[in-house]
């Protein structure tokens, strides 16, 4: 079953007088505005996951639940875990394959050895702490960003707005109790 969905891509027209450019700093501002997408653009890049899922889930030899997948202007993001390097090449290469994707980052890693259902129970749980501990933090877009553990190491992945969201996200990860070690996936928004 394949799923093609279609959406807007209409722009909105630039200002008619550029806005005046903040002096630099040495260190970005945890909440530095960025380029915004229009309404247009955030429809196309649901438009364009929904694709990209749909895409993978088609594909019997690719555990497709198992794989996050996340799009801005036109860039997926693929990440989670997964048994074999070959499933890695078979997400990357459908997601490449689906009209209207510009890029795919691959951040999707190996799972290694087989955990226990305890493990998986701890797991579940510092992922749950990890995502309430991001959106409660007021310097963090928090549902920018997806968190994913397997055996103590959570995988942050998203697109962020500049580098001090990642270093918050980082350290706000670190002090979750049960964390072993962050593996650090997130993007600037470009």
């Amino acid at each position: 079953m394949t799923i093609y969905l279609a959406a807007c891509s209409k722009t909105e027209a630039p200002a008619s007088a550029p806005a005046a450019t903040p002096p630099e700093t040495s260190a970005p501002a945890v909440n530095t505005p960025v380029e915004s997408t229009t309404i247009g653009t955030d429809i196309d890049d649901s438009m364009l996951t929904a694709n990209v899922k749909a895409a993978l889930l088609d594909n019997i030899d690719i555990k497709s639940f198992d794989i996050k997948v996340e799009t801005r202007k036109g860039e997926v993001m693929l990440s989670g875990f997964v048994d074999s390097p070959s499933q890695i090449e078979g997400a990357l290469a459908i997601a490449h394959a689906v009209p209207g994707v510009v890029s795919v980052i691959n951040s999707i890693s190996l799972k290694g050895e087989p955990i226990t259902l305890g493990t998986k129970v701890d797991d579940a749980v510092i992922t749950t702490r990890v995502k309430a501990a991001l959106m409660a933090d007021d310097n963090i877009k928090g549902a920018d960003i997806s968190a994913v553990t397997r055996d103590g190491v959570v995988q942050l992945s998203g697109f962020v707005n500049n580098q001090g969201q990642i270093d918050r996200a980082l350290e706000v990860t670190r002090s979750i109790e049960g964390v072993s070690s962050v593996s650090n996936e997130l993007t600037l928004k470009q």
